[in-house]
């Protein structure tokens, strides 16, 4: 806020600045106010969702990437690229050690913390399981200073058959719900409910795209005019201190679309929560092509209602992209959610009766 002050009273205590046309003033106040949205990957599918982005086009962020694989990092597509933990690796990657990739980040801490530096609203993606991502995307989120600076990660969290995985990202989400004002999470467990029966290869696709549609919508959505903006206070109202979060997303054509799209987001929520009911906060995106009606956006918004209790903080912003004429995509979020996956409990291995 202290930034956004001192830019604001700088045009207007400017001398110089009382010659500007009110849409000169106008123009320079909205940029001053415009919050610094900067997205960070951190290890291979954190990379890959930072990939998945730059190669669509991001308007009003910064990419960055961060690894401790030299060779994954060099093909990876972003603003900034860091090799994190050199000395430790040696660009060899974490091997699948959630302590080495603390230890690399915290190698690389100072170098992180100039990637990110100005930024108000912070996106740390990761895929939790494995080394570098689950161990760095912590390092990374405590390591920063809350104040001023809203924390969101955006998380995978491997097939419920990759017991080894499994346990090292549950532990790694635990810390990271304090680290950060609202964790995302997807569970790959529940991708069919969005990816049907594709291969293994290209469902995780499917995972890093989700990812980097919800990151790519909130920034746009947020620092470039769109057909409804979301503001820094809004989607602070609904993410600070918030815990975990769940989303759903969905896609239709033809006659009752937004209808169809809304209830598909509902139905395929990507974290199993125990009652969605209880959100303490709902977000909505919807995109669509030049065709898409306020009308429709408000459909959108009456049907995800339908399911959370009166009185919910409810936020919501439109986008149009012209390559999506003819179709709508809803994305919805519900924050301050209860998560199945945290409370799994492991099953005790009963004495056999002599």
């Amino acid at each position: 806020m202290n930034d956004i002050r001192k830019d604001a009273s700088a045009v207007e205590g400017n001398p110089a600045s009382q010659d500007l046309s009110e849409a000169d003033r106008m123009a320079a106040a909205a940029a001053a106010a415009r919050p610094m949205v900067c997205v960070v990957g951190l290890g291979g599918a954190g990379s890959n969702i930072v990939s998945w982005i730059k190669e669509k086009g991001m308007a009003g962020g910064k990419l960055v990437a961060a690894n401790t694989d030299a060779v994954h990092l060099r093909v990876t597509r972003a603003d900034r690229r860091i090799l994190i933990g050199e000395k430790l690796t040696h660009g060899q990657g974490a091997g699948g050690h959630p302590d080495v990739g603390e230890k690399a980040a915290y190698e690389s801490l100072q170098e992180l913390r100039e990637a990110v530096a100005g930024s108000r609203i912070l996106l740390l993606c990761a895929g939790l399981g494995g080394g570098t991502g689950t161990g760095a995307i912590n390092v990374l989120a405590k390591a920063l200073p809350g104040e001023g600076i809203l924390k969101i990660g955006v998380v995978t969290l491997p097939f419920s058959f990759e017991r080894y995985r499994y346990k090292k990202a549950k532990k790694g989400l635990e810390k990271l719900r304090e680290y950060c004002d609202t964790v995302v999470a997807i569970d790959n467990t529940r991708l069919s409910k969005v990816a049907g029966d594709l291969p293994l290869e290209q469902a995780l696709g499917v995972a890093s795209e989700l990812v980097g549609q919800f990151v790519k919508g909130i920034t746009e959505t947020i620092t470039t005019p769109s057909l409804i903006n979301i503001d820094y206070a809004d989607l602070k109202a609904i993410m600070e201190r918030r815990g975990l979060a769940a989303i759903g997303v969905g896609e239709s054509s033809g006659k009752g679309r937004i209808e169809k799209a809304a209830r598909k987001a509902i139905d395929s929520r990507l974290l199993a929560v125990r009652d969605p009911s209880k959100s303490h906060g709902a977000l909505l995106l919807v995109t669509g092509g030049g065709d898409v009606t306020l009308e429709e956006v408000e459909a959108a918004g009456e049907e995800i209602m339908k399911g959370l209790r009166p009185g919910v903080k409810f936020v919501w912003g439109a986008r149009i992209e012209e390559n999506m004429h003819g179709r709508v995509r809803v994305m919805a979020v519900l924050t301050g959610v209860e998560g199945v996956f945290l409370s799994h409990k492991r099953r005790r291995v009963q004495p056999f009766p002599l």
